[in-house]
């Protein structure tokens, strides 16, 4: 083939890749202002907006990918990479990017976004009695709650491992897992519910009273301890996720070495913690980053066991009051950044270990 006619088939490739950019930034843009600005019932609206992901995102990789047909083999190989996670690259930044920085923008403006105040906000929130409490509350999920979890993770996983019944053991303690933070709120919402008098519906305050005890408002007036006991649900959620985890990798250790370690005089104390804790051990620190990301973020269950109230106030609890309730934008955009500089590092970490496992 000619140097002409490799010019022309470049020239092709290049104006049918245009023509299929703007294409579909027309065509997916008109329908999101379609969807946007539409007045059809709701339901109707979602179904087709069901059916417009899931067609648009078959058209859009396909015509991407027909356009990347176009180019020769050498270059086709180098931007199909790029046409597979960029549209998803897209999004992210769209959805998680973008909103990240007007957040930071608005931390510097006063509560109704008008006015300029520095670090004004960041100054407050640490001479705020109320941010002080969340703060330390936080800091008792961190710690309790993922030292909770991790331990009890580990320790399931090792004995259940060895026991007849693993198959329903690992079921039970893993069936809190499928539902939601709020689900399992409500749920044990009613376990600490308390009642003025002698009888009792909550599970908890009706076994102590069974025994001769006086109910208790485990939730509300029993403080600080009523932090622990809201943070008691999440050890019972997540214990699940570090069981599995953990036993998925004990059964990655090789077995000559245990049986080694066993023929040498070694107990199972000594090769628990000489052979299978350094052999699993960046499991655990990717469990326990995880577990540390939930603990930062949690909400969902303080919001519908106590509100906030009563001292048991979070930093993304304080945040959803400041930013949507009181309206106060700065003050709440703060909150959000703190929390946001707070899981970064942890993040940083986990994505460290994939990438030492060879994960990306």
């Amino acid at each position: 083939m000619s140097a002409q006619a490799k010019q022309g088939v470049s020239l092709k490739a290049v104006l049918l890749s245009v023509v299929i950019l703007l294409g579909n930034l027309v065509v997916h843009g008109a329908i999101f202002m379609f969807f946007r600005d539409s007045t059809l019932n709701p339901l109707v609206t979602a179904v087709l907006a069901v059916i417009w992901g899931v067609l648009g995102v078959y058209l859009l990789y396909f015509t991407l990918n027909l356009a990347a047909e176009q180019y020769p083999e050498r270059v086709r190989r180098r931007i199909l990479p790029y046409i597979f996670i960029g549209p998803g690259a897209i999004l992210l930044g769209w959805l998680l990017v973008l909103p990240a920085l007007r957040t930071l923008y608005l931390s510097f403006f006063n509560a109704s976004s008008e006015k300029f105040v520095g670090l004004a906000n960041y100054a407050a929130i640490f001479s705020d009695r109320l941010m002080g409490i969340a703060l330390r509350n936080n800091l008792l999920w961190v710690f309790v709650g993922t030292l909770a979890c991790v331990s009890l993770g580990l320790l399931i996983a090792i004995l259940a491992d060895r026991s007849s019944f693993e198959k329903l053991a690992k079921s039970i303690i893993f069936m809190p897992m499928a539902i939601s933070f709020v689900a399992a709120g409500v749920i044990w919402k009613f376990v600490y519910y308390y009642q003025p008098g002698d009888e009792q519906i909550g599970m908890l305050n009706a076994i102590v009273t069974f025994f001769g005890g006086e109910p208790q408002a485990w939730t509300s007036m029993i403080q600080p301890w009523n932090n622990f006991f809201l943070i008691l649900i999440l050890i019972w959620m997540q214990t699940g996720f570090a069981m599995v985890i953990f036993s998925a990798a004990i059964k990655g250790v090789p077995e000559d070495i245990l049986e080694a370690a066993r023929v040498d005089g070694a107990g199972e104390v000594k090769i628990f913690f000489g052979i299978m804790i350094p052999y699993i051990s960046t499991t655990i620190l990717t469990v326990t980053t995880t577990i540390i990301v939930f603990t930062l973020k949690i909400f969902d269950v303080v919001m519908v066991m106590t509100g906030g109230q009563y001292d048991t106030e979070v930093v993304a609890t304080q945040f959803y009051r400041q930013f949507f309730m009181y309206r106060n934008f700065g003050y709440g955009s703060t909150l959000a950044i703190v929390l946001l500089i707070a899981v970064l590092p942890v993040i940083i970490i986990n994505l460290r270990q994939f990438r030492k496992q060879g994960g990306f």
